[in-house]
Formats: C-alpha cells, structure tokens, sequence
C-alpha cells in the first residue's frame, strides 16, 4: 500500500487532502485512481487508511476509511552525529529513522569538514526533514523523529540536557560493551533506561577535548566492535546494538 505524510494538523476531518509535492507522486507517478487504497502517516503515530476520492490538477482527496494509532517506544534514543563528508548525512538520517531514534542531532565537531553559518544550517535541517519524512514512508514508520539544525558539540552540552544513559563510540582502551553499561543501569534502576543518547564522530574520531567534554556531562565510552569503523557504519551498529539491549529486556 503506498504512503503519504500529512502533519498532524491537517489530519483532523474525515476527508484529507494531498497537496503540492504528495499530490504529484499520488496523480502522476503512481498513477492512482478513484477507490484505490492509500496509508497516511502524520508522524505523530497515526495512520490513516483511505480510499482515494477526487483527483484534480494539484490536489487527490482521500477519504479515512480506518484510523490506527501506534503508541511510541518506551525510550527515546538521540543520535548525536558528526557531520560526514558529501551527502552520507541523508543515508544516516534514514537508517536512524529506520531503527527508531527519536531525535537526530547533527554535530559540527572540530574534524567536520562541513562548517555552516545559522542561514545554511536551518536550510541542512529542512532538507535533512525531508529525508526523514521519506524515511517513515518507506519504512511505515508512526513516528516522525525530531531532525534539528546543525551544532557544535560544545553548543549542544551548553543546553545541559540530562540523559539516563548516554555512550560515547570510542577507541580508547577504557571502552567497555553496551551490555556492561545496561546491566549497571538495570541493576541499580530495576528499570530500562528512558532517554538515552549516542555519540557518533567524525573521520578521525572526535578531539580529545570534546571526548573528554562529553564524558565529563555523563558520557560513558563504548566500544563498537574491534574494527575502526566508518562513521555511518558506527551510527547503525550503535543504534541497532541499542535497540537490541532495551528490545531484549522489555
């Protein structure tokens, strides 16, 4: 069945409208008729099954025939990422929204070839949404993650956000598995941790400054494995390695 986004604000009648980009992939790429059924996606954990109603020059009606509502996991994972070269960003973006994290943080480290000012960063952030959003389409995914604007590390840690457990990638020989650090947290808690986050670097790893930095705001190193790996490959290791502990403990 093919999928749409609509945000959650023009997903409040019974009939709902496809507008501009949607609209085109729904009349002239997919060729849909009258009756054929569609997904909505609000991102917000609905989904609307509807049956396509009217199709004009740039807008296709649908009718709701069936809602769903697909409650969020039980734990929020951020993924702090350094900003690689070229466009492996969007690819990181996607997996991320693939394995369920909640917000993506892009992180203009030191060893970030890719510097922006404020304008260039928010136009990276839409952009970097709408990779999202086509992600949650693909995967059929309820949940829209939080993608925003690009930042130094050192700006993100002036925000004091506090995390249940946060782990850093690192290839330091004080590193120890993610389990190690679920298992401390579990057995002092009796619970899972909520909000956790991920520290993913750059080509080159992070400064030690801003390794030490975030260790010292709670960070804990994590190995990824006995192999350096590339930075998007440590993103979806380190995310499905997350996923793994808190699925295997609910």
């Amino acid at each position: 069945m093919h999928r749409f986004y609509l945000p959650p604000e023009e997903c409040r009648e019974l009939r709902l409208v496809l507008r501009d980009t949607e609209a085109h992939h729904a009349r002239h790429v997919l060729r849909l008729g009258r009756g054929e059924r569609v997904t909505v996606l609000d991102g917000a954990g609905h989904e609307y099954f509807c049956d396509v109603r009217e199709s004009g020059k740039d807008t296709v009606v649908l009718e709701v025939m069936e809602k769903k509502f697909t409650p969020p996991l039980p734990w929020q994972i951020t993924l702090l990422q350094a900003v690689p070269k070229g466009k492996i960003i969007e690819s990181i973006i996607q997996k991320a929204t693939e394995l369920g994290a909640h917000r993506i943080v892009p992180l203009l480290s030191e060893r970030v070839t890719t510097q922006l000012d404020a304008g260039d960063a928010q136009a990276k952030a839409e952009k970097w949404r709408g990779t999202a959003l086509e992600a949650i389409k693909q995967c059929g995914s309820a949940w829209l993650p939080q993608v925003e604007a690009p930042l130094t590390p050192a700006a993100f840690l002036a925000r004091g956000e506090k995390f249940d457990l946060a782990l850093i990638g690192s290839l330091e020989e004080k590193r120890r598995q993610p389990r190690v650090y679920f298992e401390d947290f579990f057995a002092a808690h009796g619970c899972l941790p909520k909000l956790l986050a991920l520290w993913v670097g750059p080509e080159g790893d992070f400064t030690r400054a801003e390794i030490e930095a975030a260790q010292a705001a709670g960070a804990r190193p994590v190995t990824l494995g006995r192999l350096v790996l590339r930075s998007e490959t440590a993103a979806v290791y380190g995310l499905s390695v997350l996923n793994h502990e808190l699925q295997a403990r609910l």
